[in-house]
């Protein structure tokens, strides 16, 4: 599978990071066969978080083997200060492992919640703090709305982060205003030399009141014709890598569509987003 660096960190992480939230809600047996799929594969990144359930405790027998391998990263919801140091630690101590590469503010999508985490005694703080420390390398923003590409832009003007998480399909790439968020966040991203991660890469549409039969918080693309699609239109972009789908039914071809990526020519992009107006691709309620 094909890397690329993940701006100055200069991690050279694969095109997929394991997107752990979907091995929050299984047992350790399906989560350990998740997990061998994506290092079969090569993958060498691997994104977690407290709010996916038991990830953090299903990654925690593999840590021995694969920590000085993998690049990991974490992060935390809280708001306050002291709450993220706590936070934090609680990670370090369920996961079991005594440090992390990247640890991020998560879901941080609009200005407020911007302002929260980076006035006086909030959370930014105790990232800072932890870098010092040397508990982490590497401080990261994400955010899973509409706002966060916005967001995030603002968020770079406050602080140096040294990489971004947010949405991008092309579904939302259909949509202008949202494109022209992206583009102008990658723009900053480049010359600040900054790593993106992408999630949603496969949302298709909302649940809405529909039964759900995966695991994801929206309704994903299982075609392996168009996740291949999906893939490539995506790593097509300056982007360094896409967490993985949240359910482990669906990672295998996420996986594959990955390993056999060709780039789109401007052509082919276009043509399938302008297949996007069949789709509804979510936001609300979404993490991953």
């Amino acid at each position: 599978m094909e890397r690329r660096r993940l701006g100055r960190t200069g991690q050279m992480s694969t095109v997929v990071a394991f997107g752990s939230a979907g091995i929050g809600r299984v047992d350790q047996d399906v989560a350990d066969r998740a997990i061998q799929t994506a290092l079969d594969y090569g993958v060498n990144h691997i994104d977690v978080a407290p709010r996916y359930g038991d990830a953090e405790l299903r990654l925690r027998p593999w840590m021995p083997r694969i920590r000085d391998k993998i690049f990991l990263g974490c992060k935390t919801a809280q708001r306050t200060r002291d709450g993220a140091k706590a936070e934090l630690h609680r990670s370090l101590e369920r996961l079991g492992t005594d440090r992390f590469d990247l640890y991020q503010l998560h879901a941080v999508c609009k200005l407020r919640e911007l302002d929260e985490c980076t006035a006086k005694g909030r959370a930014l703080e105790a990232l800072i703090e932890a870098r010092e420390e040397r508990i982490v390398r590497w401080l990261g923003i994400t955010g899973h709305t509409h706002d966060a590409p916005r967001t995030h832009l603002e968020a770079l003007r406050r602080f140096d982060f040294d990489t971004v998480m947010f949405p991008l399909n092309f579904v939302l790439w259909s949509m202008p205003e949202y494109r022209r968020d992206v583009q102008a966040l990658l723009e900053t991203c480049r010359q600040k030399d900054v790593g993106v991660h992408i999630i949603k890469t496969l949302a298709k549409d909302p649940w809405g009141d529909r039964p759900k039969t995966h695991t994801t918080w929206y309704e994903p693309f299982t075609d392996q014709k168009i996740i291949d699609q999906a893939v490539a239109f995506n790593l097509s972009q300056p982007i360094t890598t896409l967490c993985s789908v949240g359910d482990v039914t669906v990672l295998p071809k996420f996986l594959a569509a990955a390993e056999r990526f060709r780039p789109l020519d401007a052509a082919a992009q276009e043509a399938l987003v302008g297949t996007a107006h069949q789709y509804h691709s979510p936001f609300v309620g979404s993490w991953a």
